[in-house]
């Protein structure tokens, strides 16, 4: 347990921000399981809204500091390759 007061504050921050980035990526993941679904079942519209969306909540993760740049990179460029397959 902390004894500063400003290291008091730290961990309450620290609790809040985790709790925060842990809602955010739930909800990250939920999508990608909507989209592999979409894919799998070769919806297309479905696909293209998902890959959208999905790409939308990296960005604000990513501008947070969420995630990581390399990996939500890698996220949406593998997203956007599988929804361009299934769309020839």
């Amino acid at each position: 347990m902390p004894n500063l007061d400003n290291a008091k504050k730290a961990l309450r921050q620290s609790k809040k921000h985790a709790q925060r980035n842990k809602i955010i990526n739930a909800e990250i993941k939920s999508l990608r399981v909507k989209l592999r679904k979409a894919l799998t079942e070769k919806k297309v519209t479905e696909a293209t809204e998902l890959v959208r969306l999905v790409g939308k909540k990296l960005d604000k993760a990513l501008a947070k500091k969420i995630g990581k740049k390399n990996a939500v990179a890698r996220v949406k460029s593998r997203m956007t390759h599988k929804l361009n397959e299934l769309s020839k």
